[in-house]
């Protein structure tokens, strides 16, 4: 008999932009939850956890197996 197992990879992610830019990130922070929350779904991702600070973004996500940490 074959045991399925369901294995979830929770990785901790930064996203950081160039030169930590803050004045452009104020602009974009009232979107950008929304965006990273589809680019999650569209991969069957799921975030777990994340905070959104002035220059950068703090993420823990859920990827399955199929995808890598760089395909996200």
């Amino acid at each position: 008999m074959y045991r399925l197992l369901a294995i979830i990879n929770k990785q901790p992610l930064v996203f950081v932009p160039k030169y930590r830019r803050k004045t452009l990130y104020y602009e974009l922070r009232k979107h950008l939850g929304g965006v990273l929350r589809s680019l999650a779904e569209q991969k069957e991702c799921r975030i777990e956890e994340g905070h959104l600070l002035s220059d950068h973004v703090h993420m823990v996500v859920s990827i399955p197996p199929k995808y890598s940490v760089a395909q996200f």
